[in-house]
């Protein structure tokens, strides 16, 4: 039980790597605060983590107030908490082109000024017990896909965000923030993002070895399986940190100049 009685709020937990971050936090002891826009698919979260270990809250986190209600909801539910996982965003395609000003505005409002606002709202009760944070990125904030523009430079400032105040709120706080860059994730909705695209309703079962090496790309839960370090005190006073989990070096990587073009993203 490696998370036992902490309470952690998870962002974009009705689904995805959210909702299996939110399974593997349970199973490892913590209640949880489910979040999301979905208000079914939250529901049958709850229904399946037990009203016990978690609570639901819809809401949208391009709106105001949203950080301080889910930290109320935190506390009125379990009466403290430990720690926060950034995961909720928005996946849109967009170029050059396509990004207009308000566009790029309301990708940025969810994926890197929200995730900004609940650690500020939180930082209280994170202070005072010693928690973390943990943000979910993705591998395309080094430089993203063509046709991911605004996502990616979202992400970019996320890392940027995680590791500014993973140090200054480490040294000041003794709260840690770290972050998780996902590469290629079988999700609910990259399943049906990849269709939309164009590709077979089994695209993933035969994919390029040069993009997953083991014959599939990951699943939600193995990105949740390295979650519980960073939310765990097993992980110590480490802080300010950026890990890639995909199945081959991202950075670096020259892959052969006949490899079949698949976007790649969270």
């Amino acid at each position: 039980m490696r998370l036992k009685d902490k309470v952690i709020i998870i962002t974009g937990s009705t689904t995805g790597i959210g909702k299996a971050i939110a399974l593997k936090c349970v199973s490892e002891g913590a209640k949880v605060v489910i979040h999301g826009l979905e208000q079914k698919w939250g529901e049958e979260v709850v229904a399946e983590l037990g009203k016990e270990n978690a609570v639901l809250h819809i809401d949208n986190l391009a709106e105001a107030g949203t950080a301080e209600r889910l930290v109320n909801v935190a506390l009125k539910s379990f009466g403290k908490l430990d720690a926060i996982v950034n995961n909720a965003a928005i996946v849109a395609s967009s170029n050059i082109y396509t990004t207009d000003s308000e566009f790029l505005q309301r990708i940025f409002q969810v994926n890197t000024v929200a995730p900004f606002l609940l650690i500020k709202a939180a930082l209280t009760q994170l202070t005072l017990n010693k928690g973390c944070v943990l943000n979910i990125g993705s591998v395309n904030a080094y430089s993203g896909e063509p046709n991911l523009l605004a996502y990616s430079v979202s992400k970019g400032a996320l890392m940027t965000l995680t590791r500014n105040l993973g140090d200054t709120l480490h040294r000041e706080n003794h709260v840690r923030v770290n972050q998780i860059n996902p590469g290629w994730i079988l999700t609910e909705t990259e399943r049906e993002r990849k269709k939309v695209h164009g590709l077979a309703d089994d695209w993933y079962k035969d994919l390029p070895s040069v993009y997953a090496p083991a014959g599939r790309i990951l699943w939600p839960k193995e990105i949740a399986a390295a979650a519980i370090y960073w939310l765990a005190d097993e992980c110590g006073p480490i802080s300010g940190q950026v890990v890639e989990l995909e199945q081959h070096p991202f950075i670096g990587r020259n892959p052969p100049k006949d490899a079949t073009t698949i976007p790649v993203n969270k």
